[in-house]
């Protein structure tokens, strides 16, 4: 049993809630892994967890994603070893820490190429897009439109890429002149201000009236309307986060209204089912980022100790591209 640094939430609330504090990490068992900490991914998730959103059991070490180094495996933990170099993404939060046991399922070894910083920035979104654009049955392909709001965060950047590479032309919504050409310089065909343009006239503009097929809405409230809007008949809305609070509750019949529409709310978790399917999975976004088609440039770097500053430039939609924590 050792003792680590960890930023632990006894209560839940805005930032300030995060504190730094000392918990105990022991072995792994059966099926685990321990790994020491060299990089820590920032999501937009975290501060679900540390506002109460996402409820979890108080007190909690909030966190999805981290790279590091493996420093021991439980029994019949065989795909990787100890002393790997290694990044995960995890269902259970608790990564804003210098170390912990965690199940393995998630972890998968690095190849050389692939840096320890980006790999803590890349897990849990990397293969966010790679199964939003490649598992999700969207009724897409190449040549088609689609509409990607947020598109100048972490998730979104990435997407313009990989959405660019399948021959997709993105539509992007961002809340600034530079967001939006940060968007466009990813791989976006066009990027709207959602600040000073009207988004449905814009995108039934770009699409000669008839809307697109798909559109990927990780914001929630605030874009749900605008996001029907967008789609064209039989199109599917994809809800993949509440940046700006849940979705309300609304008639199903909504749906029929706008064109028989389709809506799916899916999570990264529902995939990641295996050690398999996550290494497969984890293997495409690699193969990607190590041939230069998706960057994953760490734009943000805090100490483990500053997490709240961290939180706030989140909140405050400053940030663009990835962050990570340093232990």
């Amino acid at each position: 049993m050792r003792h680590v640094r960890a930023i632990q939430i006894e209560r839940t609330g805005g930032p300030e809630v995060l504190e730094i504090a000392e918990v105990s990490v022991g072995d792994p068992g059966a099926g685990e892994v321990r790994i020491g900490h060299q990089a820590i991914g920032l999501n937009y998730i975290d501060t679900y967890h540390r506002s109460g959103l996402y409820p979890l059991p108080l007190p909690a070490v909030i966190g999805g994603e981290a790279s590091g180094v493996v420093e021991a495996i439980g029994a019949g933990v065989e795909h990787i070893a100890v002393g790997d170099r290694v990044a995960y993404v995890s269902k259970a939060p608790g990564s804003y820490c210098e170390a912990r046991v965690l199940p393995a399922l998630g972890v998968v070894k690095l190849p050389p190429e692939i840096e320890t910083e980006a790999a803590a920035a890349m897990m849990l979104k990397g293969l966010t897009v790679q199964y939003l654009l490649r598992r999700t049955r969207a009724p897409i392909e190449p040549g088609d439109m689609i509409v990607w709001h947020a598109a100048a965060g972490g998730v979104g950047l990435i997407a313009c890429q990989w959405a660019r590479a399948l021959g997709y032309q993105v539509i992007a919504t961002a809340g600034t002149p530079e967001k939006c050409q940060l968007a466009l310089d990813h791989g976006a065909a066009f990027a709207i201000d959602y600040r000073t343009e009207d988004v449905v006239a814009r995108v039934r503009e770009l699409t000669g009236g008839k809307g697109v097929k798909t559109v990927f809405d990780s914001v929630g409230k605030d874009t749900w309307e605008r996001s029907l809007d967008c789609l064209s008949p039989l199109g599917l809305m994809v809800s993949f986060g509440n940046a700006s609070g849940p979705v309300p509750p609304f008639s199903i019949g909504q749906l029929a209204a706008k064109g028989s529409l389709h809506l799916t709310r899916p999570t990264l978790f529902a995939h990641l089912t295996s050690i398999a399917i996550t290494q497969e999975m984890s293997a495409e976004l690699f193969a990607m980022v190590a041939s230069g088609t998706v960057k994953i440039p760490v734009e943000r770097r805090y100490p483990l100790d500053q997490a709240a500053q961290a939180h706030r430039d989140l909140e405050a939609r400053i940030t663009t591209g990835a962050g990570i924590l340093v232990p």
